[in-house]
């Protein structure tokens, strides 16, 4: 039981880091830092948008619009922050 509880634990730590990844990634495409019509690039942000844009999408119907800011991905990390936390916290042992 602990070897699955390590397990969900690194898949939700490797989501976690891929919607880290992803934010900075969306950050230096709007501040044209790095460019789209890279193939590489394009590839790898093509990539983390159909790994992240479903949760992303889901907490955006329930959130209110704050203009420009896109407070989502904060939900989701904390939300799977708190996921993790309460795994840890009431996991049978």
């Amino acid at each position: 039981m602990i070897s699955l509880l390590g397990l969900i634990i690194q898949i939700i730590n490797l989501f976690q880091l891929i919607l880290v990844v992803y934010i900075i990634g969306t950050w230096l495409l709007n501040f044209n830092i790095i460019n789209a019509s890279n193939r590489f690039v394009y590839s790898i942000m093509e990539a983390m948008y159909r790994l992240c844009e479903p949760s992303l999408s889901f907490v955006r119907k329930y959130l209110p619009t704050f203009g420009s800011l896109d407070l989502s991905p904060i939900v989701v990390y904390l939300g799977l922050w708190f996921i993790k936390s309460l795994l840890i916290e009431y996991w049978p042992r």
